[in-house]
C-alpha cells in the first residue's frame, strides 16, 4: 500500500484525516487490505512515525527516503521490500481508497498469477488495486513519474485480465478535501 505522497491539494496530512466512523482514512484502508491479503506491506515517507499513524503490528513497514520524487519512486521501494516475499503477485494499493470491497480484493486476488496483470473496471472505467504478477516485478523497479505503473500495463496487453466489478470503490480516491466530504455524505 502506497502511503508516502505529500498530500498537496488534500491540504494536510490526509492519511489521519477521519471518516464518518470516527476512524482515519490510512487505518480504513489498511483494514480492509488486512481482511483480504495475508501480507500487507506499507510504504511511508522516511520521517513518519508509524505507530502515530496507527499501523498495525502485522504490517510490514517500508520507508521510502525519495517520497518527494513521486508515487513511482514509492512503488520501486514497495516491490524492492517483497522481491524476497513468497508470492506470486502483488496489489498496488493506495491509501487514499478506503472504500474497495472485500469482495472485490478477493475477486482480484483469484485471478492473480505471475503472469498476468488483473485490473478491475467499474463501468468501463480503470481502477486500484491493480495487480501484478511477479513477472512484472523487476520491471516496476525502474519506473518512474506518477504514470509508471500504467505504462508497464499499456506495454502488455495480452497479459492484462480485466475484472468487471460492481464495486465504485475502485475509483474512488480521496484526492481533496471535497472528495473527503463526499465520503462522509455517502458514509464508509
Amino acid at each position: 500500500m502506497l502511503a508516502a505522497g505529500q498530500s498537496r491539494r488534500f491540504g494536510s496530512d490526509k492519511r489521519v484525516a477521519l471518516l464518518p466512523d470516527g476512524h482515519t482514512l490510512l487505518a480504513t484502508s489498511l483494514q480492509r487490505a488486512l481482511c483480504a491479503f495475508a501480507q500487507v506491506a506499507l510504504v511511508l515517507r522516511a520521517d513518519d512515525d508509524a505507530a502515530e499513524l496507527g499501523v498495525p503490528e502485522q504490517v510490514k513497514v517500508v520507508r521510502n527516503a525519495n517520497s518527494q520524487q513521486g508515487m513511482a519512486s514509492s512503488l520501486v521501494v514497495g516491490i524492492q521490500a517483497l522481491q524476497s516475499a513468497d508470492v506470486d503477485a502483488v496489489a498496488v494499493l493506495l491509501a487514499d481508497m478506503p472504500q474497495i470491497q472485500p469482495a472485490t480484493f478477493a475477486a482480484l486476488a483469484a485471478m492473480a498469477s505471475p503472469e498476468h496483470i488483473v485490473v478491475p473496471v467499474y463501468q468501463g472505467q480503470r481502477g486500484h488495486p491493480v495487480l501484478f504478477g511477479r513477472s512484472f516485478w523487476s520491471e516496476l523497479t525502474t519506473v518512474q513519474g506518477d504514470a509508471g505503473a500504467r505504462d508497464v500495463v499499456r506495454r502488455y496487453p495480452a497479459c492484462v485480465k480485466v475484472l468487471t466489478v460492481q464495486d465504485p470503490g475502485v475509483c474512488i480516491d480521496v484526492d481533496d478535501a471535497a472528495a473527503l466530504a463526499c465520503l462522509s455524505q455517502e458514509h464508509v
